[in-house]
This record gives structure tokens, sequence and C-alpha cells, in this order.
């Protein structure tokens, strides 16, 4: 027999012996049978109330895991379909089994729900501010509901593809901000528009790194290239004519040293 039973059996053998000391005690003290009946009756009524409530009792905590169990389904019901999981199975098992299996599911769930919402927040804050810097569109995803781990991965390579043209557009910036500058300082140039002046002017993480930006970055690099090459072609007809004249002159090398345009 199980242990649960063997104390059962020993409940009534205890009921049983009390009962048979009570009935001596009534008969060495003399009392009459209708009152040990009465006091039986007693006996029988207090008994019966303890166990009553007892079993009460132990109804009301069946019925608490019931109500758990069916509240536990309700709420995976809810969470599979958030987070496009399959429907969850159950196996046969006892109640109090049961009730433990649904609930530590319901919060295994609402975890991984919870990080996955913390993980979107945390793409959409870095997402804003690389579309901040680079002037892109916000990357599309349904906010009103939980992200799938599909969702979740195009975001990550959407954002890490983000990071990537941010450091290729700032390289490109640093560099021809570097270039820009030794050639307005050769041609004695001063910055004289507003893009102009940001780009000489503004701190390198400040500036805003949009495709229009670096294009116009790019032109004005042509332009200043431009214009030195135009210089340079100037200077060197210049110098050709002088050449020319002196040969002309026939003038002496000494002097042509001491004169020359470098």
């Amino acid at each position: 027999a199980v242990p649960s039973e063997v104390l059962a059996n020993e409940a009534v053998s205890c009921l049983n012996r009390a009962m048979a000391a009570l009935r001596d005690i009534w008969e060495e003290i003399g009392i009459p049978e209708e009152q040990r009946l009465e006091r039986t009756d007693v006996v029988r009524k207090h008994i019966k109330s303890l166990l009553d409530m007892m079993v009460a009792e132990e109804e009301s905590l069946k019925e608490r895991l019931l109500k758990s169990i069916a509240l536990c389904r309700k709420e995976l019901d809810t969470l599979c379909r958030e987070l496009q999981l399959g429907p969850f199975e159950t196996e046969e098992s006892t109640i109090l089994q049961m009730e433990k299996n649904l609930r530590t599911y319901v919060e295994v769930l609402q975890k991984q729900k919870q990080d996955r919402k913390q993980e979107l927040k945390a793409l959409q804050e870095q997402d804003r501010a690389l579309c901040d810097i680079l002037c892109t569109a916000l990357f599309t995803i349904d906010t009103g509901s939980v992200p799938s781990l599909d969702d979740l991965d195009r975001y990550r390579r959407h954002v890490a593809s983000l990071n990537t043209l941010k450091e290729q557009r700032r390289e490109e910036f640093v560099s021809n901000k570097r270039q820009i500058i030794l050639l307005m300082e050769e041609l004695d140039h001063t910055p004289d528009t507003s893009f102009e002046q940001d780009v000489v002017c503004e701190d390198e993480e400040a500036f805003c790194l949009s495709e229009d930006n670096i294009m116009a970055l790019q032109n004005l690099l042509q332009q200043l290239e431009g214009r030195r090459a135009l210089n340079e072609a100037v200077c060197a007809e210049l110098r050709a004519r002088i050449l020319a004249l002196w040969e002309r002159l026939q003038i002496p090398q000494e002097q042509r040293d001491s004169s020359a345009v470098h």
C-alpha cells in the first residue's frame, strides 16, 4: 500500500481506538445509554465538521489550480500568436504538474516577448540616430506588434549596413575636407557659401552625411582642383611667354636665373 493509504487506515484506527476509550470511560462513570448517544453524536459532528472543512479546503485548492490552468492556457494562446509560435501542446499529467508546467512556460514566453520588444526599441534608437546623420528613411516595421525573429534579424542587418555606410561616408568626408582646406589655403580662397563654411568649420561629428552632401562635397573638391589646374596652366603659359621674351631679347642666363619666376 502507498504511504497515504497506510496513514488513512491509521487515522481510522485512531478514531476507533478513541471511540472505544470513550465508551470505556462512559461505562466506568455510569453514563446512561441515552447520554452516550448524545456524546457520540457530538464526537461525530465534530469529526465530520473538521473533515468537511479539510475537504472544502482541498476542493478549493483544486479549483484554484484548474482556474490557473485555464488562465495559463488562454495567455499561452495569446503569447504564441504574438510570438508567431506553434500552439503549446501539453503532456498527460496531474493537475498540479500541469499547472506548474503551464505557468513556467508562460513565464518563458513572457521573457521572450519582453526581450524582443527591448531589442526592437534599441534597434529603433540606433536606426533613428543613423537616419539623422545619413538623412535616410527609417526602417519599416510594425511597432504595434511583437517582432518576429526574422523581423529582428532583418532589422539588425539593416542597422549594421547603415553603420558601415556611415563609416564609409565619414572617411570620405574627412579625406575630402582635408584636401578642400589645403586647396583653399593654396588658392587663398575664403569660404563664401554656407556649405563651404560648414565643411571647413563644422565639427566632423555634426556634419550631415547625406548623399546630397557627399555629392556636393565631391563637386566642391572638383571645382577647387579645377581652379588650381587653371592657375597652374596660366602660370605655365606666362612662364613660356617670359622664356620666349628672354630668348628674343637675348637675356643672359645669369640675369634670367636672378629674376626667374617660381
